[in-house]
């Protein structure tokens, strides 16, 4: 009202009028540049336009025993079929130099060359092309290809350091496979989707440009078929196998304890293996189970892992020769028993390291049973006096292929059931415990 009196003592009303005419068309010429100026630009960014994202960053970690990975967060794009991931400029030159631009392949298994060559190779770019695709959850990269074949390997260098590295996201997370391997995916399909609510991408198939806010390349992986709790403080051994219980829909959290109420037998589970590490006398060690008080079961790993792992879950016990069938010890109910059977050699070091001390972080008991040169099919084909019995380790001196050729592929077991009979018993006490 003050600003309408000046104004009226110094103006008639005519000019007063065209005045605010022209007061209010300028206003709308000024709020339209104003609009123009700085309304962003929502477009797909042009091939070779770099962005300067305020939170992109990098970091990578190659100095970890198993694995490289790196985490990426801010801006992300990734062009699968030429295995290029795409970052801002300030974001990869903080990180690496001109002429020190690393690739990276994204399996945990990096020191071992015959793993490593069955495993994608991606590399990084400072351009940024245009996004085909915009994602609102962060990515994870990870190859399907190394030792995955094997089961163990599925479980220590794929499906463990998942486990770890993606858990926390709680489904909110786009798997990127690299070496996609049908059969595999098919095998782990509770898994990959029990930890992401998304389908996952063959991304070396794929030809669009994936944009991300953030992304996981490699998984972080500790020991074999183990979480050291020192660098996963949120995640152990325990947490695994309960997610692999509410996967699966494993009934049994616990194994018998015998001496308590009821008369249920304790079940005991045979591995049996049919190419090589067999048992030459599966129905004498099945009759000697029975006879200890077992309800014996014999089976062959199978890859319908939802069928198997129920199999397991129910059991008290598993034996069975060293391999990766024993990898199935993940399902086994707590205070259960393993039993690993060792072929001649100079297994000591592999039998703990594969299985021994990752059994122990499980809630497992764990019990080993060494052959004897008369329990070996070798006795067929060497005298006792052969290095191959008087001298293991300098069979393994003449290299892995030399010594898994001689005492893994081509060899087999015949128990004498007299002298593993006292395994089985301390297995039964070990359940009375």
């Amino acid at each position: 009202m003050l600003y309408d009196s000046i104004f009226a003592r110094s103006f008639s009303h005519h000019e007063l009028k065209k005045m605010r005419c022209g007061a209010f068309f300028g206003g709308l010429v000024l709020g339209f540049f104003i609009c123009i100026y700085f309304t962003p630009y929502h477009g797909p960014l042009p091939f070779g336009v770099t962005t300067r994202a305020k939170s992109s960053r990098i970091v990578c970690h190659f100095t970890e025993p198993e694995s490289d990975f790196c985490e990426m967060h801010g801006d992300t794009r990734i062009l699968g079929n030429s295995s290029t991931i795409f970052l801002p400029h300030f974001s990869v030159a903080d990180m690496f130099t001109k002429n020190n631009w690393p690739r990276i392949k994204p399996y945990a298994r990096k020191t071992d060359e015959g793993a490593m060559q069955h495993v994608r190779k991606f590399k990084f770019s400072q351009e940024m092309p245009r996004c085909t695709q915009n994602h609102s959850v962060p990515a994870v990269l990870f190859s399907i290809g190394g030792y995955t074949e094997n089961y163990f390997h599925s479980f220590s260098d794929v499906v463990i350091p998942l486990y770890t590295t993606t858990r926390k996201f709680k489904g909110q997370v786009q798997f990127l496979l690299a070496d996609k391997n049908v059969s595999w995916t098919t095998k782990f399909e509770v898994v990959l989707k029990k930890l992401s609510n998304y389908e996952a991408i063959d991304i070396d198939k794929d030809e669009g440009v994936h944009c991300f806010p953030s992304m996981i390349i490699g998984l972080k992986k500790h020991k074999d078929l183990s979480i050291d709790p020192l660098n996963s403080p949120d995640y152990s051994m325990t947490n695994f196998r309960e997610f692999l219980r509410s996967s699966y829909y494993l009934k049994r959290e616990y194994a018998i304890k015998l001496g308590s109420k009821g008369k249920k037998r304790p079940r005991l589970l045979i591995i049996s293996r049919k190419r090589t590490r067999t048992f030459m006398n599966e129905n004498e060690i099945v009759t000697m189970g029975q006879n200890l008080g077992f309800d014996v079961v014999l089976a062959e790993a199978r890859s319908n892992i939802s069928e198997f792992s129920q199999l397991v879950n129910s059991c008290d016990v598993l034996m069975g020769v060293h391999g990766a069938g024993l990898t199935n010890i993940v399902f086994l109910p707590k205070n259960a028993v393993l039993i690993q059977v060792l072929p001649f050699g100079d297994f000591e070091w592999i039998a703990r390291t594969f299985f021994e001390d990752p059994s122990k972080t499980m809630n497992l008991r764990y019990l080993e049973y060494k052959i004897s040169e008369k329990e070996s099919s070798m006795i067929q084909k060497y005298s006792l006096d052969d290095e191959v019995f008087k001298n293991p380790p300098s069979v393994a001196e003449k290299g892995w292929s030399y010594f898994k050729s001689m005492y893994l592929d081509n060899q087999n077991v015949k128990l004498d059931v007299c002298r593993f009979r006292a395994t089985l018993v301390e297995a039964l006490r070990m359940l009375s415990m």
